[in-house]
C-alpha cells in the first residue's frame, strides 16, 4: 500500500501594509489591455476565499528626463510602495519587442537597504501560449520582461534605458544573434538628441508581485545533500472551494483530494500504476517491458499554496507527451530553497495576472535543491497543455528550473530532480529520453508554422525558439539529463 507523503509547505492569508504612493503619471494608451493606475490586483471570482493571498501592485512608467545621463528614459524614481518580493515591467502588445536594458533597485523590507542595480531579462513573451492558440487570441495576454525575483521589499527604483544604434545597451541576454526579430507592434516614440535609440512598447508599468506569506509550516531547509523529504503530514482538510477541488481531483488517480505531495514510488510501484493508468494505450511490448522511470515525489498546487480563483476553470490537454522543454525561469538566483514555495506563487500570480495567461505557464518547476513543483493544473500524469515553448506546447512538456543559468550552474540536485521527472514523465508516453521526435511547429522565429521539425526528446527552449533559455550553463547539461533519464527508465 502506498502511503500518502506530504511536505510541509503552508500558506497563509497576506497582511497588505498600506504605505503611501508616490502618483504616477497617466498610462499610455495602448490596445484596450487592463491598466492599474497604483492599483492592487486580486481574486474577484465568485468561489474566491476571504484571504486569499497576495497581491499585484501595477505601477504605470514615467519620463526621466533627469535622468539622460544614464541614457534612461523612462522608469520610476526611488518611492515607498506596499511589500513585494517578485517584479517586473509589463506592457499593452504581447508583440511588440522590449529593445533595450530594464533595471532596478530595491528596499529590503527588513533592513532599509537599498540594492544595486539588477538587470531584469527583457525576454519573455516566448515562453507563451502558441500563436493563433485560443490563449494567445484571448485578448487578454500582455508583453512582458522575466519576474525577478528581490524578496521582501518595500521600496523600489526602475529605469528603462532604449537599445541604441550601436547596440551598447541591448537587452540582459534575452534573444540569442541569430534571426533576431525586428520591432513589431505597438510601440512608444523615444524622443532623445544623444543619438538614434530603439523605440519603446506602450503602455510600460512596473508590477510588484506579493505572493503572499509563507506559513509559519513552510518547507525547512533541505540538509546539504539530502533528497526531497518524504513521509509527513496527510491531506489537508477543511473548506475547499469548487476550484481547488477540481485542481486537487486532477491527480484523484495518483493521492486522496487535497494532497499537498505525490510521494515518489519505487520502480515496481511505478510499473503498476503505469498499466493502471495507462494500460489500454499501451502496445504488447510496453506491457511486457514498460520503460518508465520510478515517479519522484512532486508538490501538489494545495502543497505550494496556489489560490485557484486566479487560473482560468477549466484543464486544456494535449493528445500526449513526445517530448520535454527544459527552462529555466530568468529570475535570479537569490533565494533559498525554504522559499521556492513563494516564488512559485509569485511566478502564478504574475502569468495569470500581469501577462494575461490562463494559468502559469510551465508544467513543472524545480527548485536548486531539487524539490519538484506541479505547474500548471490538469493533473501531473496527464498530457496538460501549457504555455512555455512558443510554437512548441503541443504534445509536450515545460519544465523550468528555478534561477538563471546564464553564467551559474545548476545545482547537481536540480539536474538529477529534471532526469528523473523526464524519466517519468516521458515513460508514461513511451518515449526515450536519447531518442529524437517528430513535432509540428504551432509558429516561431525558428520554425514556421505547419513544419515538421525533428527534435531530440528532451530539448532546451532554445532549440524550439530563438532564445538563450534555459541559459547555457544549464543547456549544457541536458546531455547528462537525457542519459540519466535512460538510465533511470531502464535503459
Amino acid at each position: 500500500m502506498r502511503g500518502i507523503l506530504a511536505s510541509s509547505i503552508g500558506v497563509t492569508c497576506a497582511a497588505a501594509l498600506a504605505l503611501p504612493l508616490a502618483p504616477p503619471a497617466a498610462a499610455s494608451a495602448g490596445s484596450g489591455a487592463p491598466v492599474a493606475g497604483v492599483a492592487t490586483r486580486t481574486a474577484e471570482t465568485a468561489d474566491a476565499r476571504v484571504d486569499v493571498p497576495g497581491s499585484t501592485q501595477s505601477l504605470p512608467l514615467q519620463s526621466l528626463t533627469h535622468d539622460r545621463a544614464s541614457g534612461a528614459v523612462l522608469g520610476l524614481t526611488p518611492r515607498t510602495v506596499r511589500t513585494f518580493s517578485l517584479l517586473g515591467v509589463v506592457w499593452d502588445d504581447p508583440s511588440a519587442d522590449l529593445h533595450g536594458r530594464v533595471q532596478v533597485r530595491t528596499r529590503a523590507a527588513g533592513t532599509g537597504e537599498w540594492s544595486d542595480w539588477q538587470d531584469v531579462e527583457t525576454h519573455y513573451t516566448e515562453h507563451g501560449a502558441d500563436p493563433d492558440s485560443p490563449e494567445a487570441a484571448s485578448g487578454q495576454v500582455r508583453g512582458a520582461t522575466a519576474p525577478l525575483w528581490v524578496g521582501e521589499s518595500d521600496g523600489v527604483e526602475v529605469r528603462v534605458l532604449p537599445e541604441t544604434g550601436s547596440g551598447e545597451s541591448g537587452g540582459s541576454g534575452g534573444a540569442v544573434e541569430r534571426g533576431a526579430p525586428e520591432p513589431q507592434g505597438d510601440v512608444d516614440p523615444v524622443d532623445v538628441t544623444s543619438g538614434e535609440v530603439s523605440a519603446l512598447p506602450a503602455g510600460l508599468r512596473l508590477d510588484l508581485v506579493d505572493p503572499g506569506e509563507e506559513g509559519a509550516t513552510e518547507g525547512a531547509e533541505p540538509a546539504e545533500g539530502a533528497e526531497p523529504a518524504e513521509g509527513g503530514e496527510g491531506p489537508r482538510t477543511g473548506v475547499m472551494t469548487a476550484a481547488a477541488k477540481a485542481a486537487s481531483a486532477a491527480n484523484s488517480a495518483l493521492v486522496p483530494l487535497g494532497a499537498v505531495e505525490i510521494p515518489s514510488l519505487t520502480a515496481e510501484e511505478t510499473r503498476e500504476e503505469l498499466t493502471a493508468l495507462r494500460g489500454a494505450d499501451l502496445t504488447e511490448q510496453q506491457l511486457a517491458t514498460p520503460y518508465i522511470g520510478p515517479r519522484p515525489a512532486i508538490v501538489t498546487r494545495a502543497g505550494w499554496g496556489a489560490d485557484e480563483s486566479l487560473r482560468e476553470k477549466s484543464f486544456v490537454y494535449t493528445s500526449k507527451v513526445k517530448a520535454a522543454f527544459v527552462h529555466h525561469t530568468a529570475s535570479g538566483n537569490n533565494y533559498s530553497c525554504s522559499q521556492a514555495p513563494s516564488l512559485v506563487r509569485g511566478f502564478y500570480r504574475y502569468h495569470t495576472r500581469s501577462l494575461g495567461w490562463r494559468d502559469i505557464g510551465y508544467n513543472f518547476l524545480v527548485d536548486k535543491c531539487g524539490r519538484i513543483y506541479e505547474g500548471r493544473a490538469g493533473g501531473v500524469a496527464k498530457p496538460v497543455k501549457g504555455a512555455h515553448t512558443m510554437g512548441f506546447n503541443t504534445n509536450t512538456t515545460g519544465i523550468a528550473v528555478i534561477g538563471s543559468y546564464g553564467s551559474k550552474k545548476p545545482s547537481s540536485k536540480a539536474v538529477k530532480a529534471v532526469a528523473r521527472l523526464t524519466a517519468w514523465k516521458l515513460g508514461l508516453h513511451g518515449m526515450n529520453p536519447k531518442k529524437k521526435t517528430s513535432l509540428t511547429s504551432g509558429g516561431g522565429n525558428l520554425y514556421a508554422k505547419g513544419k515538421k521539425v525533428k527534435m531530440k526528446v528532451i530539448s532546451g527552449h532554445r532549440d524550439g525558439f530563438n532564445t538563450s533559455c534555459p541559459g547555457g550553463k544549464l543547456y549544457k547539461k541536458l546531455s547528462s539529463v537525457r542519459s540519466k533519464a535512460a538510465k533511470y527508465q531502464g535503459r
